[in-house]
């Protein structure tokens, strides 16, 4: 294996340890966070709070007696509660026997079993949170697209007839008629691909009819990170003019080329910025999810298209804007187990699971194309973490809500032996997959 074809360069491993060590160290003090101040609430006394592992670099102590630390190795966090043995959260026996019944009431271990099964359930909790808050925000931000079609910049692209304007509003294309974006989408997928089209709109209060380019030419909207697309250096704003010297003016024509191509290398001809460039790239098998949960193997380069001009947009309600984070959330879960189950049943690839080097890969592809990307990746790591920490392993915090479940439904916790053998367990397994991931990491293409 040549490990150092995974970065291309010192300055882009830099690059990619410095996003990931950023995206996790946000999703990490989240779900910390969000163990720490639910255990306040409940009466839990926190003794350290701690972002990373290992030796001490920074430290303060707040005034509930606290110990909030940054550790040297910045990969994961933990809370260690009064009355833990370690950052695990196991009992101290001889300690927590020493204790009165009041300073007990304070510990992870003496509190009433639903202040503990609040306290753990928070960090997965808060990762969701934190996703539906920055999706919402981010649709604040940009906006939604106005309806009816509206025009609101027109993307760079090859010389050639453009006599739309920003502030137009589409009525028609190709003779059919679209009065919303749904209407428009129907129409643009029926249209016969042409070098022009005709628009009918409305500019200044009158209806006029003007020649454009297609309404979805072949041009880089976005890319995915780590694709294809990405690893030969192709970016967003670029336009494909030809693929394998046949010249083409619709981005569903690039889909078909790739779709059919059964993985073989592909030129591209690319303008960009009024420069003209080739790119060589091999399509590569993805599984990609369907709406309804299902998955279909496609061939895919990584890179989505758009409009030819950037739609009109205006700022939604609040309501509107959390209902989206939600189903954007809703959609990473969902999408998550439907992949998880499909790869245990050998319908997909097990390559789709990914350890910490791909993470950290992806990190800093995300980065690499702003900031809006890298957070939008921080909201998508988020959602996968708190899903990963409740399912019912031990040592996961969904581990720790099944013997708070056992206890409720017998009376009694279980006992101290078998929680070290399921903790054990449950450790073996978890190592176990991270071997597994890292492998995937280092051998799937």
């Amino acid at each position: 294996m040549d490990f150092a074809s995974l970065i291309p360069e010192f300055g882009g491993l830099l690059w990619t340890i410095a996003a990931f060590v950023i995206a996790l160290s946000v999703i990490v003090f989240v779900h910390e966070y969000g163990h720490y101040i639910v255990g306040r609430w409940s009466g839990i006394r926190a003794e350290v709070f701690s972002i990373g592992f290992g030796p001490v670099l920074l430290k303060r102590t707040d005034k509930h007696g606290t110990q909030w630390q940054v550790a040297a190795l910045p990969f994961g966090g933990y809370v260690k509660f009064l009355g833990d043995a370690s950052a695990a959260s196991d009992k101290a026996s001889d300690d927590f026997e020493e204790m009165d019944a009041e300073t007990r009431r304070h510990t992870m271990h003496g509190a009433p079993l639903w202040a503990r099964a609040a306290t753990v359930a928070a960090g997965p909790v808060f990762n969701f949170i934190l996703s539906i808050l920055v999706f919402s925000a981010m649709i604040l931000w940009e906006g939604t697209a106005k309806e009816p079609v509206e025009v609101g910049a027109l993307k760079p692209m090859p010389a050639q007839v453009q006599a739309l304007m920003p502030g137009d509003r589409i009525l028609s294309v190709g003779g059919q008629e679209a009065i919303n974006y749904v209407g428009f989408f129907e129409v643009v997928r029926g249209l016969d691909v042409s070098e022009t089209v005709s628009y009918e709109i409305e500019r200044a209060g009158r209806q006029v009819s003007v020649d454009g380019p297609f309404p979805f030419p072949p041009m880089v909207d976005g890319l995915q990170p780590g694709s294809a697309a990405m690893d030969v250096g192709i970016e967003v704003g670029d336009v494909i003019t030809a693929i394998d010297g046949t010249p083409i003016t619709a981005f569903k024509q690039l889909q078909e080329t790739v779709a059919g191509s059964e993985g073989r290398a592909l030129k591209l001809d690319v303008w960009r910025d009024g420069e003209a460039l080739e790119f060589v790239l091999a399509p590569r098998r993805v599984d990609v999810p369907n709406a309804d949960g299902s998955f279909e193997t496609r061939w895919l380069i990584g890179m989505t298209g758009g409009l030819l001009f950037t739609p009109a947009t205006e700022a939604p309600g609040v309501f509107e804007a959390i209902n989206y984070g939600v189903d954007q959330t809703w959609f990473i879960v969902k999408s998550s187990l439907s992949g998880l189950w499909h790869m245990v049943t050998g319908a997909i690839s097990s390559c789709n699971l990914r350890g910490p080097i791909g993470i950290a890969e992806t990190s800093g592809a995300a980065a690499s194309q702003g900031a809006s990307n890298f957070i939008w990746f921080i909201a998508v790591l988020s959602t996968a973490v708190g899903l990963l920490n409740l399912f019912p392993i031990p040592v996961l915090d969904g581990g720790h809500l099944a013997f708070h479940l056992y206890e409720a439904i017998t009376g009694r916790p279980p006992s101290d032996n078998a929680l070290r053998v399921l903790m054990g367990i449950g450790l073996t397994l978890m190592l176990s997959l991270m071997v597994f991931a890292v492998t995937n990491d280092l051998f799937c293409p």
